[in-house]
């Protein structure tokens, strides 16, 4: 006597641990047809894959350290869950590619986790980016080439998004040609990459300083518009640091031709990048659902890159992706070949209880089934047909 399996029990639900999600086939699908477009086009202008340890070594040097999981391992080395990948590809190119040649152009896709949740990636604690770096060079032409890339990355997947570029370096410049010191200028810096004008007022009166700087600040914070904000900006440009950065955002704005919005006011991260940094949002969303920008790695070595937040991007670009192919219940093997064959996505039928078949195609949603090579309605659809 054959054995009776027992119906599968089903599991207890759990929930998942805070700042994680569980994801679904129809948003996998629509996320893995996003990630395979953009890595073919990045492919296609020469950027090359690889693939980077989710575990790294902890440093206080990291850029997010304070944020990421820490563990120990067996032999007491502190290591951390990687947290972002700038960094990560900086230390494979110093590994692989020290002599390069240069440039080196490199992709990546994978997950990321942070121990501590921010606004900025929507409450995540672990999250999928994909992105390129562009390392060993830092000309206005690199920067130009990425600026260009970054809009054929939101065409490939039908974004429609305004292209931001930003300086950070010209807001410390700027504010150092008006005789603020170092320490002024730290304090200064946040507030006027949050755009509050309160906030630069209450920092101004603190540290004491005359009303025209006070009004240099807020004048920095205007600083967001077409080309015309460039030359606005030429008038706080006093110093040599300051004036660099306005030649240079020059020179990338013709070699790149197309529409651009700059936002000199940004001075978020100054210290750590060293040149331009872009963005792109799209309509309706207060997210970026692209950013980067221009960097130093360990040891001095130029590079640029930017990065696509995939939850994002799918969420964005959802509405323009077509919808999954059709799903058939197959009876046969060779009846599932000759639905593939016109494009179905086929089931192959487990059991010839059609009473359970047709309870499992009521719940799935499949409407029609292929049998003797021929397309008809699915088990108990027969009326409806």
């Amino acid at each position: 006597m054959p054995g009776v399996s027992a119906a599968p029990r089903p599991l207890s639900p759990a929930a998942t641990p805070e700042g994680t999600r569980d994801v679904l086939p129809p948003e996998w699908a629509q996320r893995e047809h996003l990630r395979a477009r953009l890595s073919g086009l990045f492919s296609a202008w020469g950027y090359r894959g690889v693939e980077v340890p989710s575990l790294e070594y902890a440093s206080a040097a990291h850029p997010q350290d304070a944020r990421a999981f820490k563990l120990i391992d067996s032999g007491g080395e502190v290591l951390a869950l990687r947290s972002e990948f700038t960094t990560a590809i900086g230390s494979l190119v110093a590994r692989r590619f020290p002599q390069g040649p240069f440039p080196v152009r490199l992709q990546y896709s994978g997950r990321l986790w942070l121990r501590a949740q921010t606004s900025e990636l929507g409450r995540l604690r672990e999250f999928q980016q994909l992105g390129v770096e562009l390392v060993g060079v830092e000309t206005p032409q690199a920067d130009a080439e990425l600026l260009h890339l970054a809009a054929a990355a939101l065409r490939e997947v039908g974004v429609e998004a305004a292209l931001e570029v930003g300086y950070p370096a010209f807001v410390d410049a700027a504010l150092e040609d008006a005789g603020l010191s170092r320490e002024a200028r730290t304090a200064l810096h946040a507030a006027v990459d949050r755009k509050s004008g309160a906030d630069v007022d209450l920092l101004c009166a603190r540290e004491g300083l005359a009303p025209d700087l006070a009004a240099t600040l807020h004048t920095l914070m205007d600083l967001y518009g077409g080309p015309e904000v460039l030359d606005a900006a030429a008038g706080l440009a006093r110093g040599e640091r300051a004036r660099a950065a306005l030649e240079h955002l020059r020179r990338v704005a013709a070699l790149y031709g197309g529409e651009l919005l700059f936002d000199l006011g940004v001075s978020r991260r100054y210290a750590y990048y060293t040149g331009l940094t872009l963005s792109a949002y799209a309509p309706g969303l207060n997210q970026a659902v692209l950013g980067g920008g221009r960097y130093a790695l360990e040891g001095g070595l130029p590079g640029a890159g930017f990065a696509v937040g995939l939850e994002r991007l799918r969420d964005v670009a959802a509405r323009a992706l077509a919808p999954e192919p059709e799903v058939v219940l197959a009876r046969t093997l060779a009846d599932a070949q000759a639905a593939r064959a016109q494009g179905l996505t086929a089931e192959l039928a487990w059991t010839d209880d059609l009473a359970e078949l047709q309870a499992y195609c009521a719940a799935r949603g499949i409407r029609r089934q292929v049998q003797r090579g021929q397309i008809q309605a699915a088990p108990g659809q027969e009326a409806s047909a």
